[in-house]
């Protein structure tokens, strides 16, 4: 079962990042104005919810990897805040839970 939960966790982390890239990659590399790439994710109000939404997740990851540092010993989580700057929050919240289980492991 851990082996599919892992495998399941690479393949949403992956397949987000290769969505990402392929989509938006083009985008950036023909105009690099990372501002402006920003601020189209508040083109309407639907969008302005997603995008809100994401950075809400990200703030949220970024708490729980900071408690379980200092309290659990948790380390390398700021790779999956990293992740989940670019390409977003489904990579590095893949990332976490796989860096987490992997060191739970080794302490238990």
């Amino acid at each position: 079962m851990k082996t599919a939960y892992i495998s399941l966790l690479g393949i949403i982390g992956t397949g987000f990042a290769a969505f990402f890239f392929i989509t938006l990659g083009p985008l950036l590399l023909g105009n690099p104005d990372v501002v402006s790439a920003f601020k189209a994710g508040y083109i309407n109000p639907y969008s302005a919810g997603f995008a809100t939404d994401a950075i809400s997740c990200w703030l949220v990851l970024a708490a729980w990897i900071a408690y379980e540092r200092f309290e659990k010993g948790v380390k390398h989580g700021w790779v999956a805040l990293l992740l989940g700057l670019v390409p977003g929050v489904a990579t590095g919240f893949a990332l976490y839970l796989v860096l987490r289980m992997k060191q739970s492991e080794k302490i238990s």
